[in-house]
């Protein structure tokens, strides 16, 4: 059996997300791809028949791409992209002057039109040594290049179509002349000045007072409009933006944003409908839900979102559905106890039906909704059904989109790798025995998935110390038989979140372990979602209690069922996996090594210097109120109990797992003698997203693991020394390889 290579990154091709053309016939999407040669990760954008009569056609690769969205009539995509400025915008005659010239008749190049900086070498888009996020869109019915819609100096978050595709509507931030200056500042390497209690945002640096607005925008003059009272505001905006949806047929316009008095003080999200013909804004939820997604029906009367609980993230995440027109909502998932899964909608079927992907027992599967044919549905059980039983509980779907009858879906499987799918709406309730009436539209990876031999999955479920019952996956290498099983060495990879969940799915990171001949064993521990709002709440203020217990006992169920050899026990994980990995060690000395990526080990310290104060505050208080409660959650406290030797990763610019928290274990351990080692990249957030750096954290990984393997003595790695080091906050999702994105 071949080993993965670390650098079968470049290999890779992942889907992100999918738009089902208005007509059903066709599906966009958006896909991840590593650049070799530049070092850097693309997103590329195609477009495929939705009855898999051809090969998807590529439409471009850019830095960035991401809200790919079909025009109301299907003859346009439009989408956000990062690349350079479209040369209809550098070059020709102007209105007033001439040859690029400006209104005065000269290139001063100083102002964002000119196509070049003082040393005359192309800046991208308004002025700026980098392109800023622009709307561009294609025309396919004529062809070609993509056209740049917006040229915002401070880029575009998001867009949605007008109803007659003349327009967009765009959320984007608007600096005042006061605010401009200090960004100029901050780009020149000036000081950094807040007196914002949310000071810093991971991926986002440190965030300023600028505005986002809602701007209407003509596609054809690229004339723009602000809605004034369209604004965002709160935490989640720094991160989710406004997310805009354009009604059907008319000038309303439904965003998520805080509008109140404490917007950096608070997880409430409230969903909003703007008039775009006077501006006036309407606030439809009263402040219960961190709402987002919101998505018009087909009739434009209600609309369909997610809404999660502000202040108990342990909360299944569910559907609610909002009527304008009366101010009614409600929640339709409440009795279902399951929460929304990652991709996982909603998306009307119909007028009256919605479907929506939750996460059930480890597995992300279709619910469908019913919502009635008008107004907000009544009653205190909303009906829903779990369909489409024809999807394996060995595979997952990442993300769907569905229209005029049509249903397309991001399907991952553990062997088979990603691949977009299609079928028909009609056979959503496809049950086991049927025929699957999926059609797979993609070949995405046929050298990764042809030329290795990627792993087998089973589940198993325990009994943790306390009688509770646990499930884990375990993934293991092809010539493994779990029924028949010689003991194998075991890497417990413990999922981020914690409010998250294993479910089985294509990484790369499980497969470079099991073409090495390891198990890779996935506990969804007390605390993670898609089991139900108690066996998830049991952690809430009470980390480094139950969780540990079951991922304790999932490893001991390992080696009572001889699937694991004992003496070749490894632990790690990726941020809450990172924490966990520490918690574990300070319990036993059962591992031969861990590996904790990104992790927190201090909560005090933390809660001054990351970017989760008013979470960490609802699960824990304030560490001045509870200092035992933060000490207790803190694995520093009792890192005096910790022999394993360690590995620590961390990311020089990571704001939801400072680095520094990885520093002070590493002294704490090297202080007392303990084998530990550290390895910080340099401007990565809470991720690792270079194609090189996540080639190197692979590599490292496995050269820590090799040093202290007992079997792999002789092993060219298992030496002192590293190798080219590891990296893999890959698979696009914190290194989890669940395609989900950590809280922590």
């Amino acid at each position: 059996m071949d080993e993965l290579p670390a650098d079968a990154v470049y290999d890779r091709t992942r889907p992100t997300e999918l738009a089902v053309s208005p007509d059903g016939d066709r599906v966009a999407f958006a896909a991840s791809e590593a650049d070799p040669d530049e070092d850097e990760t693309l997103q590329s954008v195609f477009v495929v028949p939705a009855d898999g009569s051809r090969d998807p056609h590529r439409l471009t690769r850019a830095s960035g791409a991401w809200n790919v969205e079909w025009s109301p009539d299907g003859s346009k995509l439009g989408v956000v992209m990062v690349r350079d400025e479209d040369v209809d915008m550098r070059v020709g005659r102007d209105d007033e002057g001439e040859n690029g010239a400006d209104a005065d008749g000269e290139t001063d190049g100083d102002d964002a039109e000119d196509a070049a900086d003082e040393d005359g070498e192309e800046n991208g888009a308004n002025g700026d040594d980098e392109p800023k996020p622009q709307v561009w869109v294609y025309d396919l019915e004529l062809g070609g290049d993509a056209r740049q819609v917006t040229d915002r100096e401070e880029g575009v978050r998001d867009f949605d179509w007008g109803p007659e595709g003349e327009r967009v509507v765009v959320s984007a931030r608007d600096p005042t002349d006061e605010e401009a200056e200090y960004l100029e500042q901050r780009r020149e390497d000036g000081p950094v000045e807040t007196e914002r209690l949310q000071h810093k945002m991971d991926g986002q640096g440190w965030l300023d007072t600028v505005t986002t607005y809602l701007f209407v925008v003509d596609v054809e003059t690229r004339e723009e409009r602000r809605l004034d009272d369209a604004r965002g505001g709160g935490i989640f905006e720094a991160l989710g933006g406004l997310q805009p949806a354009w009604h059907p047929e008319d000038e309303r316009i439904a965003f998520c944003a805080y509008h109140g008095d404490d917007p950096d003080d608070t997880y409430v999200y409230d969903l909003h409908v703007v008039d775009a013909a006077d501006g006036s804004v309407e606030r439809l939820t009263d402040g219960e839900y961190t709402a987002s997604g919101p998505v018009w029906s087909p009739g434009g009367n209600r609309l369909a979102f997610a809404a999660r609980n502000p202040t108990n993230w342990y909360v299944p995440a569910d559907v609610a559905v909002a009527a304008p027109d009366t101010g009614e909502y409600r929640v339709l998932t409440g009795d279902l106890d399951r929460t929304l899964g990652w991709g996982g909608g909603p998306q009307w079927l119909d007028d009256r039906r919605i479907l929506a992907g939750i996460g059930d027992e480890g597995w992300t599967r279709f619910v469908r909704l019913d919502a009635g044919e008008t107004g907000v549905p009544e009653g205190p059980d909303p009906r829903h059904d779990r369909v489409f039983d024809r999807q394996s509980r060995t595979e997952t779907h990442l993300g769907f989109d569905a229209d005029a009858g049509t249903v397309a879906a991001i399907r991952s499987h553990p062997a088979e790798g990603y691949d977009v799918h299609a079928m028909d709406a009609a056979d959503i309730d496809a049950g086991p025995d049927d025929a699957d009436p999926r059609r797979r539209l993609t070949d995405l990876n046929p050298d990764l998935v042809a030329d290795y031999d990627h792993p087998g999955t089973a589940r198993s479920r325990f009994e943790s110390d306390d009688g509770t019952a646990v499930e884990a996956i375990t993934h293991y290498p092809p010539d493994f038989d779990p029924d028949d099983p010689d003991p194998r060495p075991a890497l417990l990879w413990i999922h981020g979140g914690p409010m998250a969940y294993d479910q089985p799915q294509f990484a790369l990171l499980t497969s470079f372990w099991t073409t090495r001949g390891y198990l890779v064993h996935r506990v969804n521990y007390r605390g993670s979602t898609s089991y139900g709002r108690a066996f998830c709440e049991a952690l809430k203020g009470a980390w480094n209690t139950v969780e540990v217990e079951d991922l304790l006992a999932g490893t001991e169920d390992l080696v009572d069922r001889e699937w694991a050899d004992p003496d070749r026990l490894f632990v790690g994980g990726f941020s809450q996996g990172g924490v966990n990995t520490a918690y574990v060690l300070t319990r036993t000395d059962r591992f031969a090594a861990g590996l904790a990526e990104h992790g927190v080990y201090d909560m005090r310290s933390a809660f001054g210097t990351d970017d989760s104060h008013r979470w960490i505050e609802n699960d824990f208080g304030l560490p001045w109120e509870n200092p035992e409660a933060y000490d207790a959650a803190s694995s520093i406290t009792d890192a005096d109990r910790i022999d394993t030797p360690l590995l620590l990763t961390a990311g020089g610019n990571d704001w939801r797992c400072p680095p520094t928290q990885s520093e002070q274990l590493y002294r704490t351990l090297r202080k007392r003698g303990v084998e530990s080692k550290l390895v910080v990249y340099p401007d990565e957030h809470h991720n690792v997203g270079d194609p090189d750096r996540e080639i190197h954290r692979l590599e490292t990984l496995d050269d820590w693991v090799a040093r202290f393997d007992p079997g792999r003595e002789g092993d060219e790695n298992g030496d002192e020394t590293t190798g080219a080091g590891g990296e893999d906050g890959a698979d696009g999702d914190d290194g989890d390889g669940d395609g989900g994105t950590d809280d922590h």
